[in-house]
């Protein structure tokens, strides 16, 4: 969510001081003083430059689904709000609070996948490839500003109503680095695109972002897919037309999907809470009130795979007090045909990598 005017001012001179700790971290990798590690394997970094809210997820997966036929692919995370510590194998019977919503997610979709989590991705990496030495490829989980490893190719998100380019640092703006920082990226994508975005429209976003000669430019955008129960994937719901819809949401920003489900139900009850909130017994009971305050047999409680996943932790909750929740999956397409030739760019660093 954006501040408010009078709220940047009052935060601008903390954003300065954010300022130079950024420019001093930065000005020691630039040196030298500080060193990046470089591994002798394909490290492809999905990041963006601000707090959250830029689609990372589906993108990453968008990726994993891409290589998984061809390549031993592994994913790296932070593991953001986990409550273990250190290097962790994620498996898929573990729980949110052991591996991180996110990087759980990636496991349960992509069983085969290597999945892990380290606060470090420089003593992450080693470890994953101790584990598994058969990986051919490292997918970075939002690393974009964790200079310690140096990947090989950078892939910047930034969301069309959200360009980083209007941004500002924290914690007047939502930046974690200078726009600066872009320069660093191979592929740009602008994320969450409208689906009537024309032509003129993309032109417009390309010469603002300033792209330099090594970088190019993708347009994405989410097609979601039929809700399926919380704990039985099968069970879908086939039309939200006529359905009141509780949705209960705990993302960077849950813009695009209302503006998505506007469209597509019959009315919304949103419950918004910070991002990777874990929700807690007040939270559910809050939950169970609204749903029972509700017309039952037209309303059902919606949420995103990632919440599905911390709400996980409250199924014996959910099972007594009989909540049809249903987690409402997505995946990315890009658009102005530019699938094959996104593909072919991933591809192509894949075919041409040199230790």
């Amino acid at each position: 969510m954006r501040l408010d005017h009078i709220s940047r001012i009052l935060l601008y001179p903390f954003s300065l001081l954010y300022a130079l700790s950024v420019g001093a971290r930065n000005l020691l990798y630039d040196s030298g003083l500080l060193k990046s590690t470089k591994f002798n394997i394909p490290v492809i970094n999905v990041g963006n430059l601000s707090v959250g809210g830029a689609g990372k997820t589906p993108h990453v997966e968008y990726l994993a689904t891409l290589l998984e036929s061809y390549l031993n692919v592994s994913i790296l995370s932070r593991g953001y709000k986990r409550k273990s510590k250190g290097f962790k194998i994620v498996k898929t019977q573990n729980d949110a609070y052991f591996a991180g919503d996110e990087p759980l997610q990636y496991k349960r979709k992509y069983p085969e996948l290597r999945v892990a989590v380290s606060e470090s991705r420089a003593l992450g990496i080693p470890q994953l490839l101790k584990s598994y030495p058969e990986i051919n490829v490292v997918l970075l989980d939002d690393a974009f500003q964790h200079r310690s490893v140096t990947a090989d190719l950078n892939v910047l998100l930034t969301p069309q109503n959200d360009l980083f380019i209007d941004d500002m640092l924290l914690p007047a703006g939502r930046l974690r680095e200078f726009k600066s920082a872009y320069k660093r990226a191979h592929l740009i994508i602008v994320t969450k695109c409208d689906n009537n975005l024309e032509e003129y429209g993309k032109q417009e976003i390309t010469k603002k972002l300033n792209l330099l000669p090594h970088q190019k430019i993708f347009f994405s955008k989410y097609v979601y897919g039929k809700p399926y129960f919380l704990f039985n994937g099968n069970q879908r719901v086939q039309s939200l037309k006529e359905l009141n819809i509780i949705l209960i949401s705990a993302i960077a920003n849950t813009d695009y999907l209302i503006e998505h489900l506007e469209n597509e139900v019959a009315s919304i009850n949103a419950l918004s809470y910070e991002d990777h909130h874990y929700f807690s017994d007040r939270d559910m009971q809050y939950l169970k009130k609204i749903y029972d305050n509700s017309e039952k047999d037209k309303t059902i409680i919606l949420t995103t795979e990632k919440d599905a996943i911390r709400l996980e932790l409250q199924k014996q909750f959910i099972i007594r007090n009989k909540l049809p929740i249903f987690a409402l999956p997505v995946v990315v397409d890009f658009l102005f045909d530019s699938k094959e030739s996104f593909d072919r760019s991933i591809k192509d660093f894949l075919l041409n990598y040199k230790v």
